[in-house]
């Protein structure tokens, strides 16, 4: 799923990564590890090596955005947007180290705090689709609401845990929508992730099915009479959406991930060169010796 050395003339693929989601998905999936320090250590080490596997696999640009903070400017537009409360302190306490160790590793790493991790991905995307010499972006997470940002051949969602790549077609036969809807799409279905609930009776069908019609929400007839279109029990929902406006906007606003978030100024920043000066100290930090050799031997290959 990449692409080789950026010298010359080549095209570049550019990996944009959770490093978030890859956090939360390593904890649960690998056994605790507490290091020699009492600390927990296991998830972050899970994302370290992951990252050396994309780059084996011969990535060459890579960008990981990640949530230094839980909250956001989001949670100052809704009182229910998500928060830190009920956490694992075992996960939030690996959000620094996580940081630390990507950048000891090399990786580009792009902490976001008063944004969020999936605000930094888009960022990065748009930053790298408007470069002529990306030929494609690949969005390393299955979230989604990164499905916003994928360009029909360009910017894809890339789920590495099932090797699987969603272009425009697989988003609208997913959702039911387009990209340019899935904001819509989730502010009148609700994100239980997010914490926000999306309006009371749509659902994800008949929301899929307005949207594939009129587009976004602002441009739905609040009057079920004025629809061409037969939904299911359309009257009660044009009455719903009449009534929750206000609420539907705001949550497609919760939904709209902002791509001048803080990052990187050209994609040139996001090329793996080799490790940080502290990798010896990152791998005795991990208990993972294996991340100097893998290291060394990455760059020693592409010197």
């Amino acid at each position: 799923m990449a692409n080789g050395g950026a010298s010359g003339g080549e095209r570049l693929t550019v990996h944009v990564v959770d490093g978030t989601y890859e956090l939360f998905r390593q904890f649960f999936a690998r056994p605790s590890h507490v290091n020699a320090e009492g600390l927990e250590v296991g998830g972050a080490r899970g994302v370290l090596r992951s990252m050396l596997t994309l780059l084996e696999d011969g990535a060459t640009h890579v960008g990981v955005a990640t949530d230094h903070v839980i909250e956001s400017f989001r949670n100052d537009l809704y009182a229910g947007y998500k928060t830190g409360e009920g956490l694992d302190p075992a996960i939030l306490d690996q959000f620094q180290p996580l940081e630390d160790g990507l950048r000891a590793i090399g990786m580009a790493t792009y902490p976001m705090v008063e944004y969020e991790a999936d605000d930094g991905m888009a960022a990065l995307a748009a930053l790298a689709a408007a470069d002529e010499r990306v030929v494609r972006v690949l969005l390393c997470t299955p979230d989604k609401d990164l499905a916003q940002c994928v360009q029909a051949g360009r910017v894809l969602q890339f789920d590495r845990r099932n090797n699987k790549i969603l272009d425009v077609a697989d988003v609208v036969e997913k959702y039911g929508v387009p990209p340019a809807s899935i904001p819509d799409w989730l502010a009148l279905v609700g994100d239980s992730a997010d914490g926000f609930p999306g309006l009371p009776g749509w659902g994800a069908k008949s929301a899929a099915a307005v949207l594939s019609r009129y587009g976004h929400i602002d441009e739905i007839p609040l009057a079920a009479g004025q629809w061409d279109i037969t939904v299911r029990g359309g009257a009660k929902l044009a009455k719903t959406l009449a009534d929750h406006l206000e609420d539907a906007l705001l949550f497609r606003r919760l939904a709209t991930l902002e791509e001048d978030a803080p990052t990187a100024s050209s994609i040139d920043e996001l090329r793996w060169t080799g490790p940080g000066d502290d990798i010896e100290a990152a791998a005795e930090m991990f208990d993972a010796p294996d991340l100097v050799k893998r290291t060394a031997a990455l760059a020693a290959a592409r010197s």
